[in-house]
């Protein structure tokens, strides 16, 4: 198991360049995966609560509804800051547009917050698995809501979103799989990976669009 002092943070783009070369010296196999790509330029996301709420807003949805529900969301509340969330009439956020289910897990995290049972900032300093573990203990908090918000938002080098469709679809062509794999699958794929399975998930992702765009198909997802 990693210990803290070997965690990689993915927070610029020469920090990510650096992991990727490091990751095709690591695995042969990702070599001419990098050259059809080129190198994946760095995706970030907001961190703290905000960027955890944008991610949950937008999950099982379109991006347009995604970005137009998170702009109502965030403009009724700003700036955004969980004791608004905690305070808010679960009415007015079903009027911005979030289902129940969301309030709900919006309401929940908010709460464990003010009541400092959650800090989201030290989870980019933990091992991704146990990190991805304490966030998908919170109710309405799922595997891929978990690794987006560890890689994006935290920049953790080593969160691997396995239940990403586009991920695994990649690394089913990529590596000559005959079938799309599983997320269980996808863990012991990802291990010759480690710590630097965040940086592989970025490979993956730009070779999903060059795999798009040769199929004609337009490009954006993910």
């Amino acid at each position: 198991m990693q210990t803290p002092q070997m965690l990689i943070h993915l927070e610029t783009q020469a920090d990510l360049d650096d992991a990727i070369h490091k990751l095709v010296d690591q695995d042969r196999r990702l070599r001419p995966i990098l050259e059809l790509t080129g190198m994946p330029a760095i995706r970030q996301r907001e961190p703290g609560f905000a960027g955890l709420a944008a991610i949950i807003c937008g999950q099982q949805l379109s991006t347009a509804s995604a970005a137009a529900i998170w702009g109502r969301v965030s403009t009724a509340f700003d700036p955004f800051h969980h004791d608004a969330i905690r305070k808010a009439r679960a009415d007015r956020l079903g009027r911005l547009g979030l289902s129940a289910a969301k309030i709900k897990t919006l309401k929940h995290i908010a709460r464990e917050l003010a009541e400092e049972r959650l800090n989201l900032d030290v989870l980019a300093n933990e091992e991704a698995d146990a990190a991805h573990n304490t966030l998908t203990a919170l109710p309405g908090i799922g595997p891929w809501t978990a690794d987006v918000y560890l890689l994006f938002c935290l920049g953790h080098g080593d969160a691997w979103p396995a239940g990403d469709l586009a991920v695994q679809e990649a690394v089913k062509i990529g590596l000559g799989l005959k079938e799309r794999p599983t997320p269980k699958q996808m863990a012991p794929l990802a291990e010759p990976w480690r710590p630097l399975r965040g940086a592989a998930a970025h490979l993956w992702w730009a070779y999903y669009r060059v795999l798009r765009n040769r199929e004609g198909v337009i490009a954006g997802a993910k």
